[in-house]
Order: C-alpha cells, then structure tokens, then sequence
C-alpha cells in the first residue's frame, strides 16, 4: 500500500503545561527498522504516565499530587519514570491500538494487515528480565498520539476482537497494570481485595482482574460513580474517603491493598489491612509523600510490592483475557486528536469512570 512521507501528530516539545503538546500537520512519518513494525494508529487512551512525564512529576523534586500543569521545580536529572532525562520532542501516547502497514527486515511480511496492542514495556532483547534495561513506548521512544508509529515486533501483540479500536485503546496501559499489581501480591481466591480509586482506568481494571481470579473486592470510588464501579463486579462500594475506613468495612477482612492513590490516605489503608496483609502499588494521583508507621508494618507483618516494570508474561495474557471476554472496555470519551488538550484536561479532573481516548 501507498504510504504518506508525513502524518498529523500530537509532539510535546518539553516537561510543562499543556502548552507543550503541539499539533503538527506534517511530521515526519516513521519507518520500521529492523525486527520493527509500523503501525497505523486506530486510537490511543490516556494515563497518568504520559501526564507525569509531561509535567515532570517523577522528579524527586516535585512531592505534590499528580497535576496537569507544570512544576516550578523539576529536576532535570530525574524527570521520568525511569529516572534519567528523556529526549524532546517526543510523541507521547502508551496506549496504541491500530493495524501494522509495514515491516522492516527479519519481520515476516504476513504480519501486516494484523489488528494489534501495544505491550508498552521496551525490553533488551539478550535480557527481557532484566528490570534496569528497559524503556516505555511514549517515552523512550515516540508513541501513538499520531497517525502511524513503530514499535518492536514483539511489542506489536495481535488481537482478535470485535471491540471498536477506542475500545480496544482503553487496554494495554491500565489492565497491564492491574494485572501486574496483583501478579506481584499474589493474589487468589482467598483474597480480599481494597481498591482506592476505583473509578479510573487502572482501578477499574484492578476490580475486574481481581473478580476473575476469584478474589471479593471492596471499592472506594465518589458516590456518583457507585453504579459504575459496582457493574464492574465490585462486591462493596464504598465512599472515595470514607470517614472512619475500619467501620465502614464492617466485617469484611482484607487481605490485601490494590493502590495507585497514596497520599493522605495511605497509613489508614495500612490500618485496615489483616496481619500478613499484602499492600501493592503501581501510582501515587494523591501525592507520593506519605505519613507511615513503621510499626504498622512490622508488628502486622505486612509484604509491600512496588510494581511498574510488568512481568513480559503479563499483557499477552491479557490479549487472551480480552478474546475470551473475561474483562470488557470502559470507554469514558474519545476525543480527536486534535483536541488532546480538552482530552486530557477531562483526564486529570477525574469526572470519569474508566479510560479517555484519542483517535487520529
């Protein structure tokens, strides 16, 4: 097929407002290097990565909440996820779904024409275990806020489903997530799980993925959004902050604490938690500086796992989790692509329930 030199692109030109991201009409198209595909985007979702970057939050100078604009103090040195400055201008966007146009060399041409996901988690090929060698697509390298972007093949996973591509949009980041979350606490059926903020993408997800491993799952979510949390299959919804946390659980004995919230709330999470508790993490939307009893942790002999760089296992199962419909989208919103800062601006309010994405 005939392809264009350029392409319509969202390109954040350094950390800030959103003033960074620009539109572009005619950025240079990608090609695939070797062992690469390119892939027409279909729809890319949002995530508070792509926001965090942005703005520079990763920076161990900024201990404020996750925010939409610009810190008056980032340091250079430590401003992304991994820790080391990333290069501008950057296409930003994790969350690609679309169809492969084109290979480069090694690929199998039967490849193009494949619907697919992105696993976002950039590997060392001679060592895909090894945490400290890798990178996240939209940040290490460009990512889908633009009409085409290459990828590593094996990055490229391809699906079968009937969901729409803003549905499918909605996947990679948050449910890989989730499911590495509770990989990493290993959670069962004999599991209780708590999940703050279960309204957003990754909350959402965590309900889902936690109900299909057999666990019951009690959800903090703002009381307008109670029905949609509760269809996802929570089996108790509870106030986004309730006052007395302990009370307002009754009964119920959780085992463990699925969080990406931190903030104000942290040690009373800590509190409600069973002795052996398990308390994981993968964000931190509240604020990443916490009040912490240590003897909560040691006297109730508590595990924590922090969680970002997934297990490569992780999303491939999750492509089979979405053929087999055991976990379905929450589409909030799709935005054109022009429109990422109206988008994204939604994103940060948190009014939603589930994903906001763009489409090219």
């Amino acid at each position: 097929m005939s392809l264009p030199d350029t392409m319509r692109a969202m390109v954040t030109m350094g950390h800030g407002d959103l003033d960074q991201i620009v539109w572009h009409e005619h950025w240079p198209r990608p090609e695939p290097a070797a062992g690469e595909v390119l892939v027409k985007v279909g729809a890319c979702g949002l995530n508070n990565t792509d926001v965090n970057t942005r703005v520079g939050w990763y920076s161990k100078e900024v201990t404020e909440a996750t925010s939409g604009d610009g810190f008056d103090k980032v340091g250079e040195e430590d401003p992304s996820w991994g820790g080391a400055p990333i290069g501008f201008p950057r296409i930003q966007g994790a969350d690609a779904c679309g169809e492969i146009v084109a290979v480069g060399d090694g690929v199998d041409p039967a490849r193009i024409g494949e619907r697919i996901i992105t696993d976002n988690w950039l590997r060392d090929p001679a060592d895909p275990l090894n945490k400290s060698k890798t990178g996240y697509f939209g940040s290490e390298r460009n990512g889908g806020f633009a009409e085409y972007t290459t990828l590593p093949t094996e990055n490229a996973i391809a699906v079968n489903s009937d969901y729409s591509d803003a549905e499918l949009a909605t996947f990679s980041c948050s449910y890989s997530t989730a499911e590495g979350m509770l990989t990493r606490a290993g959670v069962t059926a004999d599991d209780t799980v708590l999940v703050p903020g279960a309204s957003g993408g990754v909350g959402g997800a965590l309900v889902q993925l936690a109900k299909h491993r057999g666990a019951k799952v009690i959800a903090l979510a703002s009381e307008a959004k109670h029905a949609d949390v509760r269809a996802l299959g929570a089996d108790l919804v509870l106030p986004r902050a309730p006052e007395n946390l302990r009370s307002a659980l009754g009964d119920a004995k959780v085992t463990v604490v699925a969080d990406v919230v931190g903030g104000p709330a942290f040690q009373g999470l800590l509190e409600v938690l069973e002795r052996g508790g398990r308390y994981t993490c993968s964000g931190a939307i509240a604020g990443p500086i916490v009040d912490f009893d240590l003897r909560t942790f040691y006297l109730h002999d508590l595990t924590f796992t922090g969680s970002t760089v997934i297990d490569p296992s992780v999303t491939k199962a999750l492509v089979g989790y979405i053929e087999a419909g055991v976990v379905k989208p929450v589409l909030a919103a799709a935005y054109p692509l022009k429109e990422l800062h109206a988008a994204q601006t939604a994103f940060i309010e948190k009014q939603h329930t589930g994903n906001i994405v763009v489409v090219p």
